[in-house]
């Protein structure tokens, strides 16, 4: 059996399964750990999202971020175990192919595009304003029009980076998190200590364990800092959807989507900790926006307070390349498996890249941000907050994916009954749950920066973002009827590891995928 992909190549289909053309072995266990953390940016995430957490909990916001780790863990498993059975660069659209049809699993993957487009905006926003600030171009970097033309250029420079190569974006993964960590870690500690010696702010307090005790407030006080948390930890599952590229693909990308999240839980909370020993919760909220621009100086000083700027703008960039990588290779998942247009599914021949779909991510992603700046600053914030909808949204699916698709070996031990069912269950009904608080929180006008008919702009940007998904599933449903129908892909279909001794490699020699020519793997 062949199918023939939009760019003429023919590729052999074998088993139901694609061969995406996507290069093997590229990436080791460090290298998707990396690539998990940079994704949800640290830096950028405690400069821009920290703040309004601790403007909502205060001295308890330590206790949330612990708290909102755990159902991440629990979906974090959830992409580990499916993983190791189907390693597919879809993920949420394979796996909830698989488990619940066609239609779920469409918008499955529509929610990771979703969320990684509206995300976009913002992060190459935060790029271009803490790029001028570094060259202290402030005036500029309070403009408009110069950052988002900032932000458009670094979308144009971080695609052509994804187009080029995994092997080329891993490594400037390193660069980029390592300054990124280093500075946060630092500041983090240099605040502590100061805090104890008695050189922190007014506001400061030493910290005690009642810091760590989330349930202080009201329900709608602690709801309301959990989803912040959701967006703050998102991005780690960029480690899965490269998996058919890593190392051991079937086991390599859960790991390090596990240990990334292990790693977040730690920068966030030791974070948290130090700034709020440092500076107070009131200096903090009053400064919500941006705190490390705001504390900067007072910790480090004026020159090292350099730094932290440089982190900010190293973790947005690092931030905008891992968000078109996930998208990328979903859509391409989608095209392979019938479910987007064929064109979706090209692969330069020699890089071994989605070509089409990484320069379409891009250009969408441009002519959004452009679009949302032409119309308002407050929509364009409002944007950043209404992805964590969309990632409630497919986090939860995931989470039901893995215990419907393997309910029927949940007794075969304990593990798989904690690893396949229970766990991901419970991470899967926190995150309807937060999806469910999104509608009900965001409705109201007051809960935005911006509103149309008294409803707030946040609920539309994410549920605007949903029902446009159904829209464009229902005229894919015209055009590629055989995906709807369950004919190339569902339950039935082998997976990937079942599959494994069957592919092809791109020139069409059968070749084992557990074997890589020495040439093109990489250290990483």
């Amino acid at each position: 059996m062949s199918e023939s992909v939009a760019d003429g190549t023919e590729r052999r289909v074998l088993d139901s399964r694609v061969d995406k053309g996507l290069r093997p072995g590229a990436l080791g266990l460090l290298a998707s750990i990396v690539i998990g953390v940079a994704s949800t940016a640290p830096a950028y995430s405690t400069a821009a999202t920290l703040g309004l957490v601790i403007g909502i909990l205060g001295f308890h916001s330590p206790g949330i971020l612990l708290v909102s780790f755990v159902p991440m863990l629990f979906i974090a498993f959830a992409f580990r175990e499916l993983n190791a059975e189907d390693p597919d660069c879809g993920t949420t659209f394979t796996w909830a192919t698989r488990a619940f049809g066609p239609w779920v699993g469409w918008m499955g993957g529509w929610g990771i595009v979703a969320a990684c487009v509206v995300v976009m905006s913002s992060v190459s926003q935060v790029a271009a304003k803490y790029a001028f600030l570094l060259v202290g171009a402030d005036r500029t970097a309070g403009s408009t029009l110069w950052t988002t033309v900032g932000g458009v250029v670094f979308i144009a420079l971080l695609t052509a980076v994804c187009y080029l190569g995994i092997e080329i974006s891993a490594r400037l993964q390193f660069v980029l998190l390592a300054i990124e960590l280093v500075t946060v870690v630092v500041f983090a500690v240099v605040a502590l200590v100061k805090a104890y010696a008695g050189h922190g702010m007014a506001g400061g307090r030493h910290p005690t364990a009642e810091w760590f005790n989330p349930f202080h407030g009201s329900f709608t006080s602690v709801s309301n800092a959990f989803l912040l948390a959701v967006f703050i930890y998102w991005g780690w599952d960029t480690a899965l959807s490269v998996n058919e590229e890593t190392e051991d693909s079937a086991r390599t990308p859960g790991r390090a989507a596990v240990i990334a999240t292990v790693v977040l839980v730690a920068v966030f909370v030791l974070a948290g900790t130090a700034i709020l020993a440092f500076a107070g919760p009131d200096y903090l909220a009053a400064n919500s926006g941006d705190i490390f621009g705001a504390l900067s100086n007072a910790v480090l000083g004026s020159w090292a307070g350099k730094l932290l700027i440089l982190s900010v703008l190293t973790s947005a960039a690092a931030s905008t390349q891992t968000t078109i990588m996930p998208t990328a290779r979903a859509t391409l998942s989608m095209a392979a498996f019938g479910a987007l247009p064929a064109r979706f599914a090209r692969v330069h021949p020699r890089l071994r890249t989605p070509g089409f779909s990484t320069v379409a991510m891009g250009v969408v992603s441009a002519v959004l941000y452009v679009a949302l700046s032409a119309i308002s600053t407050n929509v364009l914030s409002d944007s950043a907050s209404a992805v964590g909808l969309l990632i409630a949204f497919y986090y939860g699916l995931t989470g039901f994916a893995c215990v419907w698709y393997f309910r029927r070996t949940l007794r075969d031990s304990a593990r798989a009954l904690w690893m396949r069912g229970i766990l991901p269950l419970l991470g899967g009904l926190v995150m309807l749950g937060a999806f469910v608080l999104s509608i009900t929180s965001y409705w109201p006008a007051d809960s935005s920066s911006s509103s149309i008919g008294g409803i707030g702009g946040i609920f539309l940007i994410g549920a605007g973002s949903l029902l446009l998904g159904v829209v464009l599933m229902l005229l894919c449903r015209l055009r590629l009827p055989a995906f709807f129908a369950g004919e190339t892909l569902s339950a039935a279909t082998p997976t990937q590891a079942a599959a494994a001794p069957m592919t092809t490699s791109p020139d069409l020699r059968p070749t084992d995928p557990r074997s890589t020519d020495a040439a093109s793997r990489s250290s990483l």
